[in-house]
């Protein structure tokens, strides 16, 4: 490693999370890891998450479940996005879990499917708006369509406002599932509507559902504010640091960085940090506060590309360790700093700042 950016994973910490998660919910956990495990390292935190208690993996892509098989992962895994029916045969010799959600797609899947069957998961809409069949007439016939060439083995939904506590579409969704299921629960070998949200919510009450699909819990972070008091037990996992490349002092007048946005008000010591918005830590976190020693040092001027600068409060070493995210300085102040959620924070850096486990 040439340059001192990089992200730190604490395994210590996902396994932590898992095992509580399985102490508090009676349901088998899917432990999702789309999106490069939210940009943890996917197969790093399959393997720590399936060590720990988890039972199944879910992914969006069928690529993505393509690079847990190469990496010698054998546990199920779920494939929750759509994806064309000429893949279907490769979902199937790969022994990879596809999300289908009408009869039609079954009939064309079918003539891709060569000897081993597909197993699937039907997708219902419940309120999302997004992937899913809607009516318990396009469920019959998605199952009648759904013979030689397939394993039916579960049905979900997902809702769309866990996360709040006082949503009344939260309940809404859960009774249109039970509807649509009336009468077939014993078809499906999984039954799963919640996501980590709704995990903990649901996980004190009599339903017949027998998984859960965690995705954000499992790195330590909260669904949302309002979920926090539900999730005190959760260790974050996720710290990324750099280092001073150049401190110097300039003197009051000074412009900083592209536009010249910022000018120093007095002699001002100042340091460059080798991260920008190609990594990931975008233009709109320009005046956000980073950790130096212990001291919580604002960025001046605009980010750039490759880097940024901050305002140290004394001269320090080259060298000396940046904390971006960790420390003083949560995900969900850099998420309300830049007015979005902690999941696209987690997700938005890119491969540039390589993962490091710890």
């Amino acid at each position: 490693m040439f340059r001192p950016s990089r992200i730190e994973i604490d395994r210590a910490a996902i396994a932590h999370n898992i095992k509580e998660l399985t102490k508090r919910i009676p349901q088998d956990i899917m432990a999702v890891v789309k999106a490069n495990a939210y940009g943890h390292g996917a197969v790093e935190v399959a393997k720590i998450a399936l060590q720990n208690g988890a039972t199944m993996l879910g992914v969006a892509l069928l690529e993505e479940a393509i690079e847990l098989r190469d990496a010698g992962i054998m546990a199920p895994i779920l494939v929750m996005e759509a994806q064309f029916p000429q893949y279907a045969g490769i979902a199937a010799e790969r022994d990879i879990t596809l999300s289908v959600f009408s009869a039609e797609w079954v009939k064309e899947a079918a003539a891709y499917i060569e000897e081993k069957p597909l197993t699937v998961h039907i997708k219902v809409d419940t309120g999302m708006g997004r992937l899913g069949l809607r009516t318990r007439e396009q469920l019959d016939a998605l199952l009648e369509e759904a013979t030689d060439s397939f394993v039916v083995e579960g049905i979900y939904t997902h809702f769309a406002t866990a996360d709040e506590l006082d949503s009344d579409l939260y309940y809404t969704q859960q009774e249109r599932f039970e509807r649509l299921m009336e009468g077939i629960h014993e078809r499906f070998r999984y039954i799963h509507t919640s996501n980590s949200a709704g995990a903990i919510r649901m996980a004190g009450q009599d339903v017949p559902y027998n998984l859960v699909r965690v995705g954000i819990a499992i790195y330590g972070l909260y669904p949302s504010h309002e979920m926090e008091t539900f999730y005190s037990f959760l260790r974050p996992a996720f710290t990324l640091k750099s280092q001073l490349m150049q401190v110097k002092r300039l003197e009051a007048g000074q412009t900083i960085s592209y536009g010249a946005t910022y000018t120093t008000s007095a002699d001002e010591w100042i340091g460059t940090v080798p991260v920008g918005y190609a990594d990931g830590w975008l233009r709109k976190a320009s005046g956000f506060e980073v950790e130096v020693n212990g001291f919580r040092c604002p960025i001046v001027g605009r980010v750039c590309m490759d880097r940024f600068m901050i305002r140290l409060p004394e001269e320090f070493p080259v060298g000396t360790d940046v904390t971006l995210i960790g420390g003083s300085v949560a995900i969900d102040e850099l998420a309300s700093y830049l007015g979005t959620i902690n999941y696209e924070i987690v997700c938005q850096f890119t491969s540039r700042l390589p993962r490091h486990y710890v």
